[in-house]
């Protein structure tokens, strides 16, 4: 059966260029990289070399990178790390409502703490209200972390206008770290932390071809920040653990290809996003584009379908062949949104039936020609056995299967702080 992986927001394959440059490390070059002797200084200059391969990719310094085993390491290790680092000048911290949950569950966490947490809302489309990050700004504010793009429904934030703001505003006294979830966008689309003058950004090796178990920390210099794991001197006494140096070599080899490759792969994966886009209003009707239009990741694509449900979209899109990504929540059996949609204002009947295709540079036109032929059939035999559906065709009008219960409640929004 023909295999079309389109989940590529949560892991990418493995470019055979990464796995080559791993391969020594493995079972030839094994020595630890803080022993003085011979194996364990190729693998210190193996490191040394993926730091700076790293850096290069965004515009960093080297001493500015800090290796962790994860974007949800990292980004647990910068708003923990840097909120205790900063706690005498405040306790205020400024998110968005669609950040990733290892933001959302680590700022839950040091609200229990006693740290204060506003969440600022967005927009139809995903993108940041601004005049609600100006009004969140307060004298005691120290931290805000506001992802570059959204995994989910592919926006892609005015980061550089939103770090101005947060700096130049009359409303605070503090220096205000501003931190940036950039795992769905570095490797991606072309970041470099100079220019954006922001002062943290967590990335990872798994969306961009590289391996699982490798994630940085850029901490710009100058920002404080504490450990969160005690231990040995590695990464400059801010992540101990013996370091995973094939998983950081590959790593490295990731992020020197991304840098040569970027545009052409992006070019290649929007072409293809944008007639799946195009393409896939015309051969299913009641079907809805989630997220940014113009300011999206490119190869992005999150569609509600109206009359259908995701778990059973998913089901029948798989013995097709076709894996994708769940747009909502109603996978894990509670029938809620997920918070993403839930922030943009989805319906929620409508958002239970949303698919996320992620296509990478290994996708062809091909696939999404497949895609075009098959995930049509697939809504069809859906909404074929769907009462609401057959109502809707009948009367014209819209509701759920609960007596007295309109299409249009938003009752079972799901709070992000649940």
């Amino acid at each position: 059966m023909k295999q079309i992986y389109l989940d590529n927001q949560s892991n990418t394959k493995l470019d055979e260029r990464v796995l080559d440059a791993m391969m020594p490390f493995f079972v030839e070059y094994y020595g630890n990289p803080q022993s003085i002797y011979s194996l364990g200084s190729i693998s210190k200059d193996a490191l040394e070399t993926a730091r700076q391969q790293v850096a290069s990719l965004i515009n960093a310094d080297a001493k500015e990178i800090v290796f962790t085993a994860s974007g949800t390491e990292s980004n647990n290790l910068a708003i923990k790390g840097i909120a205790d680092a900063l706690k005498s000048n405040g306790k205020h911290i400024i998110v968005s409502a669609i950040e990733h949950f290892s933001v959302l569950n680590s700022v839950k966490r040091l609200k229990n703490e006693g740290f204060e947490v506003s969440f600022i809302p967005v927009d139809a489309r995903g993108n940041i209200d601004e005049y609600e990050l100006k009004k969140a700004l307060r004298k005691d504010t120290i931290l805000v972390s506001i992802q570059y793009a959204n995994s989910e429904v592919g926006t892609v934030q005015e980061i550089k206008k939103l770090v101005s703001i947060v700096k130049k505003s009359d409303n605070t006294s503090n220096f205000i770290v501003f931190h940036t979830d950039a795992v769905s966008a570095c490797g991606t689309i072309s970041v470099d932390v100079r220019d954006l003058d922001i002062d943290a950004l967590t990335l990872s090796a798994s969306v961009m071809y590289g391996p699982k178990g490798a994630a940085a920390l850029y901490i710009k210099k100058g920002v404080k920040i504490n450990s969160q794991m005690d231990g040995g001197v590695q990464e400059n006494f801010k992540r101990s653990g013996t370091e995973n140096i094939p998983a950081i070599v590959g790593f490295g080899m990731a992020c020197e290809i991304a840098k040569k490759e970027i545009i052409r792969n992006s070019e290649i994966v929007q072409k293809l996003r944008n007639k799946l886009i195009a393409e896939l209003p015309k051969k299913i009707e009641h079907i809805y584009l989630n997220g940014a239009q113009e300011n999206r990741l490119p190869g992005n694509i999150n569609f509600s379908i109206e009359f259908v449900e995701g778990e059973a979209l998913f089901l029948l899109l798989d013995a097709k062949g076709i894996m994708a990504a769940s747009g909502s929540a109603c996978a894990n059996k509670n029938l809620k949104l997920s918070h993403v949609l839930t922030a943009m204002n989805i319906d929620v009947a409508v958002g239970q039936g949303s698919i996320l295709f992620t296509l990478s540079k290994f996708n062809t036109e091909e696939d999404i020609n497949y895609i075009l032929e098959e995930f049509p059939k697939v809504v069809k035999r859906l909404r074929d056995m769907s009462p609401l559906y057959s109502y809707f065709t009948k009367t014209g009008k819209r509701k759920t299967a609960g007596p007295g219960t309109d299409f249009d409640d938003h009752s079972h929004h799901c709070d992000i702080e649940e």
